[in-house]
């Protein structure tokens, strides 16, 4: 979990936070949980404690702060830490101002398959279907049109995607043959249906 060059005191913030989040004993290993349902888990925790300095950190991108080196050190590569820390960033800016922590639900296209208004959400909102179009067709992290997602989730009051996932997707995004677009758009355009019972 931790990165042998971090400073000691670092290392066991980071060892304490995963302990207390999981809910595990101090000192006891918390690998059989995902590191991003470890790092869903950490952010979520800031503000059930209420750490708005924290959460404030977090929406200050491109400032070194503890809370955004904490969240890069949950990725198991070191190529995936730039995925973490923009989980990171969105999260708190989803929860500026709130004191209730949402660990949000589906994917990407499944959130803003939520938002809209009242005479459409999703598929008949068109800005919600110009927001998925520039997201799937970015060959790229596409962090800017990611952070226009969780602004509108957000205006919207709507459920947010579930953070563990987004940090999942985002460190797949650049695979080759990776499905994370096309999940995204099939989630959007797919409608829910309840399921039916035999009674």
């Amino acid at each position: 979990m931790t990165d042998p060059q971090l400073p000691p005191e670092l290392q066991a913030l980071i060892a304490e936070s995963v302990d207390d989040v999981a809910g595990a004993p101090k000192g006891t290993a918390t690998h059989e949980r995902p590191r991003s349902e470890q790092l869903s888990r950490y952010l979520c925790r800031l503000v059930w404690s209420h750490d708005t300095g924290a959460l404030a950190d977090l929406r200050r991108p491109e400032a070194l702060t503890e809370p955004r080196l904490i969240a890069a050190n949950f990725a198991e590569e070191e190529e995936q830490r730039l995925a973490y820390e923009k989980v990171a960033f969105l999260f708190a800016r989803f929860h500026a101002g709130r004191s209730r922590a949402l660990s949000g639900s589906g994917s990407t296209g499944r959130a803003l398959r939520r938002i809209g208004s009242p005479s459409g959400r999703g598929p008949n909102d068109p800005g919600a279907t110009r927001l998925l179009d520039r997201l799937v067709a970015s060959h790229e992290l596409p962090l800017r049109h990611l952070q226009h997602a969780i602004e509108r989730a957000r205006a919207c009051d709507v459920t947010p995607p579930s953070w563990a996932r987004l940090a999942d997707d985002l460190t797949k995004w650049r695979s080759p043959g990776g499905s994370v677009a096309y999940d995204w758009a099939r989630d959007f355009y797919t409608p829910v249906f309840p399921s039916k019972r035999n009674d």
